[in-house]
Protein backbone atom coordinates (compact mmCIF):
# COMPACT_ATOMS: atom_id res chain seq x y z
CA UNK A 1 0.00 0.00 0.00
CA UNK A 2 1.35 3.63 -0.96
CA UNK A 3 2.40 6.01 1.77
CA UNK A 4 1.22 9.52 1.47
CA UNK A 5 3.69 11.36 1.31
CA UNK A 6 3.32 14.92 3.78
CA UNK A 7 3.56 17.91 2.85
CA UNK A 8 6.81 20.38 3.33
CA UNK A 9 5.74 22.74 6.63
CA UNK A 10 6.16 25.64 3.95
CA UNK A 11 3.17 24.37 1.67
CA UNK A 12 1.02 23.42 4.63
CA UNK A 13 1.76 26.43 5.91
CA UNK A 14 0.16 28.33 2.43
CA UNK A 15 -3.04 25.86 2.78
CA UNK A 16 -3.58 27.13 5.89
CA UNK A 17 -3.60 30.72 4.83
CA UNK A 18 -5.48 30.13 1.85
CA UNK A 19 -8.55 28.51 3.79
CA UNK A 20 -8.22 31.14 6.55
CA UNK A 21 -8.82 33.71 3.94
CA UNK A 22 -11.99 32.07 2.41
CA UNK A 23 -12.86 31.63 5.83
CA UNK A 24 -12.30 35.33 6.84
CA UNK A 25 -14.03 36.62 3.91
CA UNK A 26 -17.44 34.68 4.24
CA UNK A 27 -17.46 35.22 8.47
CA UNK A 28 -15.73 38.10 9.07
CA UNK A 29 -13.19 38.43 11.66
CA UNK A 30 -15.76 37.57 14.91
CA UNK A 31 -17.23 35.03 13.54
CA UNK A 32 -14.68 32.77 12.46
CA UNK A 33 -13.19 30.55 14.64
CA UNK A 34 -9.89 28.38 14.41
CA UNK A 35 -12.22 24.97 14.09
CA UNK A 36 -13.93 26.96 10.82
CA UNK A 37 -10.39 26.88 9.55
CA UNK A 38 -9.46 23.42 10.31
CA UNK A 39 -12.80 22.17 8.70
CA UNK A 40 -11.66 23.28 5.32
CA UNK A 41 -7.91 22.46 5.42
CA UNK A 42 -7.84 19.53 7.93
CA UNK A 43 -5.28 19.17 10.68
CA UNK A 44 -5.35 20.02 14.21
CA UNK A 45 -5.69 23.25 16.26
CA UNK A 46 -2.11 22.55 17.67
CA UNK A 47 -0.69 22.80 14.24
CA UNK A 48 -2.43 26.21 13.54
CA UNK A 49 -1.22 27.42 17.28
CA UNK A 50 2.11 26.39 17.04
CA UNK A 51 1.97 28.01 13.76
CA UNK A 52 0.41 31.14 14.22
CA UNK A 53 0.03 31.58 18.07
CA UNK A 54 -3.68 32.72 17.60
CA UNK A 55 -6.54 33.74 15.45
CA UNK A 56 -5.09 37.08 15.57
CA UNK A 57 -1.70 35.56 14.96
CA UNK A 58 -3.08 34.02 11.91
CA UNK A 59 -4.87 36.65 10.39
CA UNK A 60 -2.00 38.82 10.88
CA UNK A 61 0.06 36.09 8.90
CA UNK A 62 -2.44 36.43 5.99
CA UNK A 63 -2.32 40.24 5.89
CA UNK A 64 1.73 39.88 5.79
CA UNK A 65 1.54 37.59 2.75
CA UNK A 66 -0.67 40.01 0.93
CA UNK A 67 1.78 42.65 1.46
CA UNK A 68 4.76 40.50 0.72
CA UNK A 69 3.36 39.73 -2.74
CA UNK A 70 2.84 43.00 -3.44
CA UNK A 71 6.19 44.39 -2.73
CA UNK A 72 7.66 41.71 -4.90
CA UNK A 73 7.18 43.47 -7.52
CA UNK A 74 8.95 46.83 -6.33
CA UNK A 75 11.97 44.67 -5.06
CA UNK A 76 12.15 42.37 -8.75
CA UNK A 77 12.63 45.93 -10.95
CA UNK A 78 14.73 47.61 -8.04
CA UNK A 79 16.98 44.84 -8.59
CA UNK A 80 16.98 44.86 -12.28
CA UNK A 81 17.66 48.24 -12.33
CA UNK A 82 14.70 49.60 -14.05
CA UNK A 83 13.66 53.06 -14.09
CA UNK A 84 11.12 55.10 -11.57
CA UNK A 85 8.04 55.19 -13.98
CA UNK A 86 8.62 51.59 -14.67
CA UNK A 87 9.14 50.52 -11.60
CA UNK A 88 5.94 51.95 -9.91
CA UNK A 89 3.79 50.73 -12.61
CA UNK A 90 5.29 47.41 -11.96
CA UNK A 91 4.22 47.80 -8.39
CA UNK A 92 1.19 49.63 -8.95
CA UNK A 93 -0.36 46.41 -11.05
CA UNK A 94 1.01 44.12 -8.43
CA UNK A 95 -0.72 46.42 -6.01
CA UNK A 96 -3.89 45.88 -7.54
CA UNK A 97 -4.09 43.10 -8.55
CA UNK A 98 -3.47 41.87 -4.73
CA UNK A 99 -6.22 44.74 -3.55
CA UNK A 100 -9.19 42.42 -5.34
CA UNK A 101 -8.25 39.03 -4.39
CA UNK A 102 -10.84 37.51 -2.01
CA UNK A 103 -8.37 37.67 1.01
CA UNK A 104 -7.36 41.28 0.76
CA UNK A 105 -11.49 42.24 0.49
CA UNK A 106 -11.91 40.40 3.16
CA UNK A 107 -9.53 41.82 5.34
CA UNK A 108 -10.42 45.22 4.71
CA UNK A 109 -14.15 44.35 4.77
CA UNK A 110 -13.31 43.14 8.11
CA UNK A 111 -11.01 45.63 9.59
CA UNK A 112 -13.62 48.08 8.77
CA UNK A 113 -16.33 46.06 10.04
CA UNK A 114 -14.19 44.90 13.68
CA UNK A 115 -12.00 48.32 13.79
CA UNK A 116 -14.23 49.51 17.38
CA UNK A 117 -14.15 46.14 19.06
CA UNK A 118 -10.29 45.40 17.53
CA UNK A 119 -8.75 48.22 16.96
CA UNK A 120 -5.27 46.11 17.47
CA UNK A 121 -6.36 44.53 14.69
CA UNK A 122 -6.94 47.37 12.53
CA UNK A 123 -3.34 48.71 13.14
CA UNK A 124 -1.80 45.84 12.36
CA UNK A 125 -3.80 45.97 9.01
CA UNK A 126 -2.38 49.46 8.24
CA UNK A 127 1.22 48.95 9.69
CA UNK A 128 1.45 45.20 7.98
CA UNK A 129 -0.29 46.37 4.59
CA UNK A 130 -0.63 49.96 2.81
CA UNK A 131 1.66 51.26 5.63
CA UNK A 132 4.54 48.71 4.59
CA UNK A 133 3.79 49.17 0.92
CA UNK A 134 3.48 53.00 1.19
CA UNK A 135 7.18 52.50 3.21
CA UNK A 136 8.79 50.57 0.97
CA UNK A 137 7.99 52.82 -1.75
CA UNK A 138 9.43 56.15 0.18
CA UNK A 139 12.45 54.09 -0.34
CA UNK A 140 12.27 53.43 -4.16
CA UNK A 141 11.64 57.13 -4.40
CA UNK A 142 14.50 58.21 -2.48
CA UNK A 143 16.58 56.42 -4.45
CA UNK A 144 15.34 57.66 -7.61
CA UNK A 145 15.73 61.21 -6.14
CA UNK A 146 19.58 60.27 -4.98
CA UNK A 147 19.87 59.31 -8.55
CA UNK A 148 18.40 62.60 -10.27
CA UNK A 149 15.69 60.95 -11.86
CA UNK A 150 12.86 62.83 -9.85
CA UNK A 151 12.80 66.27 -8.48
CA UNK A 152 10.68 65.68 -5.01
CA UNK A 153 10.98 66.83 -1.59
CA UNK A 154 8.74 64.09 0.74
CA UNK A 155 8.88 61.16 -1.23
CA UNK A 156 6.83 59.81 1.91
CA UNK A 157 3.81 61.94 0.91
CA UNK A 158 4.18 60.72 -2.66
CA UNK A 159 4.08 57.30 -2.02
CA UNK A 160 1.38 57.50 0.35
CA UNK A 161 -0.59 59.40 -2.26
CA UNK A 162 0.03 56.48 -4.70
CA UNK A 163 -0.59 53.37 -2.56
CA UNK A 164 -4.20 55.82 -1.80
CA UNK A 165 -4.61 56.13 -5.59
CA UNK A 166 -4.71 52.85 -6.65
CA UNK A 167 -7.01 51.98 -3.80
CA UNK A 168 -9.36 54.48 -4.51
CA UNK A 169 -13.06 54.90 -5.74
CA UNK A 170 -12.38 52.01 -8.47
CA UNK A 171 -11.30 49.67 -5.59
CA UNK A 172 -13.89 50.51 -3.51
CA UNK A 173 -16.94 49.86 -5.77
CA UNK A 174 -14.94 46.68 -6.25
CA UNK A 175 -15.47 46.04 -2.25
CA UNK A 176 -18.70 47.00 -2.22
CA UNK A 177 -19.27 44.67 -4.90
CA UNK A 178 -21.11 47.22 -7.44
CA UNK A 179 -18.11 46.28 -10.27
CA UNK A 180 -16.35 43.23 -11.20
CA UNK A 181 -11.77 43.60 -10.47
CA UNK A 182 -10.27 45.95 -13.10
CA UNK A 183 -8.13 43.63 -15.13
CA UNK A 184 -6.18 43.54 -18.69
CA UNK A 185 -6.38 46.89 -20.39
CA UNK A 186 -8.79 48.63 -17.83
CA UNK A 187 -6.31 48.22 -15.50
CA UNK A 188 -3.11 48.51 -17.20
CA UNK A 189 -4.50 52.36 -18.05
CA UNK A 190 -5.72 52.76 -14.39
CA UNK A 191 -2.26 52.10 -13.13
CA UNK A 192 -0.47 53.97 -16.04
CA UNK A 193 -2.49 57.48 -15.05
CA UNK A 194 -1.91 57.14 -11.18
CA UNK A 195 1.97 56.37 -11.96
CA UNK A 196 1.57 59.28 -14.42
CA UNK A 197 -0.04 61.73 -11.68
CA UNK A 198 2.36 60.89 -9.36
CA UNK A 199 5.09 61.94 -11.59
CA UNK A 200 4.07 64.67 -13.79
CA UNK A 201 1.18 66.02 -12.54
CA UNK A 202 -2.05 67.55 -14.82
CA UNK A 203 -0.56 71.18 -15.38
CA UNK A 204 1.60 72.05 -18.19
CA UNK A 205 5.21 72.36 -17.33
CA UNK A 206 4.93 76.03 -19.13
CA UNK A 207 1.94 77.05 -17.22
CA UNK A 208 1.62 80.54 -15.78
CA UNK A 209 -0.38 79.02 -13.29
CA UNK A 210 2.34 76.70 -12.54
CA UNK A 211 3.75 77.43 -8.81
CA UNK A 212 7.67 76.80 -8.34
Amino acid sequence: MAVAKRRPPEDRRELILDAAGKVFFEQGFSATSVDAVIARVGGSKRTIYNEFGSKEGLFTALVERCADTAISALIQNEAQGHDVRTTMIAFGSQLLQVYQTDDLIGIFRTSLVEAERFPRLARTVYEKGPGRAASYLTRVLEDAKARGEIKVIDCASVANHFVSMIRGNQYLKVVLGLRAPLTGSEANAFVKSAVDLCLYGIVAPNSPKRKK
